[in-house]
């Protein structure tokens, strides 16, 4: 009679990214309505004006720009009184960079306006290199998975195991089903690691992680 082996495969894969995003916020607060708006729309056509211009040096991927969002409160001091009306404007901006370099020295410009505050910098893989590399991980992990299931079969004095059933970690059914078809469904998860200090960066490496659960069958040699 056959033994079962189960067995969980893992692997990573690590790179450098390729594209740095740069999230902003931009806006101002204030007691005058037109005052605030004026200044954030000055600020954001002074922002986007600088991003157009990266654009036409060839150093960006994509960028995106929200619409101006105006709103106000009346905030409270701390003896519970209310104060007098705030008014509040604010617009997102992303730009995404291939030249990681250029992506520094443009960030400690853009930090120095009032009306600008850099909200973070994702670090990402173009979708090709991702797919590609995901791919790898994959593999990585079904072989991570066989030759774990090689070395219980070879501690037990059996044969060379042979794969029954393969899937996606955590979806594996608790039972061997009995002429269910193979499955081969895997899960990545990558972490963007990295981030900004100043105008100095140091991105860490992307890791694209593969974890798959494995049935395999092994009889005595």
């Amino acid at each position: 009679m056959p033994t079962t082996i189960a067995v969980t495969g893992r692997a990573e894969e690590r790179i450098a990214p390729e594209l740095g995003a740069v999230a902003l916020s931009i806006g101002a607060q204030g007691a005058v309505r037109d005052h605030v708006v004026g200044s954030t729309t000055a600020a954001h056509d002074r922002v986007l004006a600088q991003v157009r211009e990266l654009e036409a040096s060839g150093v960006l991927d994509t960028w995106s720009a929200g619409q101006l969002r105006v709103w106000s409160y009346r905030p409270w001091n701390s003896e519970g009184k209310q104060l007098p009306l705030v008014h509040q404007a604010s617009a997102e901006v992303e730009v995404v960079f291939t030249d990681l370099a250029r992506l520094g020295e443009w960030v400690g410009d853009a930090a120095g306006a009032a009306e600008v505050a850099i909200g973070g910098i994702e670090w990402r893989l173009t979708d090709a290199t991702r797919r590609r590399v995901r791919e790898a991980a994959q593999r990585a992990a079904v072989a991570d998975a066989l030759a774990k299931a090689r070395v219980y079969a070879s501690a037990l004095g059996l044969g060379d195991p042979t794969p029954v059933e393969l899937a996606d970690h955590g979806m594996l059914s608790a039972q061997p089903m009995p002429g269910a078809p193979k499955t081969m469904m895997m899960r990545t998860a990558a972490d963007l690691g990295g981030g900004s200090q100043g105008t100095e960066f140091a991105p860490a490496e992307i890791v694209i992680e593969a974890s798959v659960d494995a049935r395999f069958t092994a009889e005595a040699a």
